[in-house]
């Protein structure tokens, strides 16, 4: 049974599930949230010159059985007593970079909008809360086209959120999920991905900037391909003078399942062979370099350091500071 200790609103609650596999998303009569909010979600630090603001969208709480499709559902309880979480379920959080560079305000990805589940949606009361507006907002730029990366570009009622900010995607995520003809070929229950990109692009598509991972997207944010959770997915590495952050997207879910078991595959990979290589190779990377992670989906603030642990690897923590 999920125990209200499980469900406890970290910053508040709400969550848009990724567009797909929402059938494994908790109901929200399952997701207890009683408890009173905690303190805004946001932590500021540098990165040589760069200011970062990581923002929290709350979190989707999701059941263990079925996450991991392989590894044996006692292994993955195990890994998760390890780290002294719950064994039936977890906090899937969602957490952003507003990333202050070169004079420019820019968004990567944009949180669940008010179409994720009840524990998610505070994005823009903690955006405000950190001392933004949207208006300011000059540049937005995509990971990956899953819904609780882009929902928070355009509500349910179609209003456009960031009036003033130009929108940069990386083009083979746009050109998978756009197309007509692999909307066809999905099956139904994978279409809905297809339609939420819609919904959230077509009013805008000729405004629409697509990049090849590889470019330099916003001073200082340069993209790099990493494929197999989707199509396009696509990380960030943000760099000022021998500062670097490394914006890892969804290279993995929960860091105490697959920062430590990177060879495990999450339900929503969508090539998983592929997510599984491009994860090992990029933990090896920037544990190798040292250099400090942004994660997606990670606790708050969501970043710290990558370790090799034998044939995996850990996360370590930042140490909190309030100087920025």
């Amino acid at each position: 049974m999920i125990t209200r200790r499980h469900a406890l609103a970290a910053s508040a609650v709400a969550v848009a599930a990724p567009a797909i596999g929402t059938s494994a998303m908790i109901s929200p009569a399952q997701a207890q949230t009683a408890a009173p909010a905690q303190a805004p979600g946001f932590y500021r630090y540098k990165v040589g010159d760069i200011t970062v603001t990581a923002i929290n969208d709350g979190f989707a709480l999701r059941p263990l059985d079925g996450f991991v499709r392989n590894a044996p559902l006692a292994d993955v309880q195990d890994a998760m007593r390890k780290s002294f979480l719950p064994t039936d379920a977890f906090q899937n959080t969602f957490t952003t970079l507003v990333v202050q560079t070169g004079g420019r305000l820019v968004l990567i990805d944009t949180g669940n909008g008010d179409s994720g589940a009840p524990t998610s949606g505070v994005w823009m009361r903690n955006f405000r809360a950190a001392g933004f507006d949207p208006a300011q907002v000059n540049s937005i730029v995509i990971s990956h086209f899953h819904g609780d990366h882009i929902n928070g570009i355009r509500l349910k009622d179609g209003t456009a959120v960031f009036a003033n900010a130009e929108i940069n995607v990386p083009a083979p995520e746009w050109d998978f999920w756009m197309s007509d003809e692999r909307m066809g070929q999905a099956p139904d229950g994978a279409r809905g991905g297809f339609q939420n990109a819609r919904r959230v692009f077509q009013p805008i598509a000729a405004q629409v900037k697509r990049f090849t991972p590889g470019a330099e997207v916003a001073p200082g944010i340069t993209s790099v391909a990493a494929h197999g959770h989707s199509p396009g997915h696509t990380i960030f590495g943000i760099a000022s003078g021998n500062a670097k952050l490394t914006y890892l997207a969804d290279i993995t879910s929960h860091p105490a399942l697959f920062v430590r078991n990177p060879d495990w595959s999450a339900i929503f990979d969508q090539d998983a062979d592929m997510a599984r290589a491009t994860r090992r190779r990029v933990l090896d990377m920037v544990s190798t370099e040292r250099t400090q992670v942004h994660f997606y989906h990670a606790p708050f603030p969501a970043t710290g350091f990558i370790a090799k642990d034998g044939n995996g690897f850990q996360l370590v923590p930042v140490q909190w500071s309030q100087a920025v």
